[in-house]
């Protein structure tokens, strides 16, 4: 019986398919291995210039000049107004002390902000005004947000952190001391008074003021830590004979 035809059968053409040539492997092809003398097409790869490549001629990007550069030293701040911070005090979870400050290990557990790795900055804009009584101890802070915090009772030392003493701040961590400035700009910056820097002696002596008043304050139960009471609406006795009536 004569075999059926079909796809299984089908093969190419005898002669239709070769072997690839192999190219410097030795034997009867050694040397240039039929690549011949030297040339683009010789070389090892793809054959092709990289990019950028312009036949040899000065490419584009040398062509053009430079200019500026970027500094690998910048620092990214994460910024919190007085605003964020007094909502996030209202609605409980934000809580804070002259023993334990706010610091943003507590701005970045609560979402206040969000990468906070180059270090916290404390604005005063915003339509809340501030209410509380804050100890806050950022990187950098206004010298409005510093009034603002020192007009209701509060206290704030800004403090310097290099990127090990901000991992372990927003770790948690207190076991290794964190490091002290080098740069003559960061030194003289916290060392001013204005800047409420904690290197400053009359910074500290400011804070230690202002947690004495709040301790007084707080025996007393005269802090103000959350949101007032919304007035209620009182309905007189005209208005509601009228709603009788009606």
């Amino acid at each position: 019986m004569p075999k059926l035809l079909g796809v299984s059968g089908l093969r190419p053409a005898q002669g239709a398919v070769r072997k690839a040539k192999r190219y410097g492997r030795g034997g009867k092809r050694g040397g240039t291995s039929g690549r011949g003398h030297k040339g683009q097409k010789a070389r090892s790869g793809n054959h092709k210039p990289g990019p950028g490549f312009e036949g040899g001629q000065t490419p584009i990007t040398l062509r053009f000049p430079k200019r500026g550069f970027t500094n690998f030293t910048r620092r990214e701040y994460a910024v919190v107004n007085l605003d964020r911070l007094q909502h996030w005090i209202d609605i409980g979870k934000l809580k804070c002390s002259p023993d334990k400050p706010i610091t943003a290990l507590e701005l970045e557990q609560s979402n206040c902000v969000h990468g906070a790795k180059g270090g916290i900055k404390l604005l005063s804009d915003g339509a809340i005004p501030l209410r509380s009584a804050v100890f806050i101890q950022p990187s950098k802070a206004s010298k409005t947000a510093i009034r603002a915090i020192e007009q209701k009772g509060g206290g704030i030392i800004c403090r310097y952190y290099n990127a090990l003493a901000m991992r372990d701040c927003l770790n948690g961590r207190t076991d290794r001391k964190a490091a002290a400035p080098t740069r003559r700009e960061d030194i003289e910056w916290y060392s001013d008074f204005k800047h409420r820097g904690y290197l400053d002696v009359k910074s500290v002596e400011r804070w230690s003021a202002a947690a004495k008043r709040w301790q007084t304050a707080r025996d007393a139960g005269l802090l103000v830590t959350s949101m007032p009471p919304s007035p209620t609406l009182k309905l007189s006795s005209s208005t509601v004979n009228t709603v009788d009536a009606s």
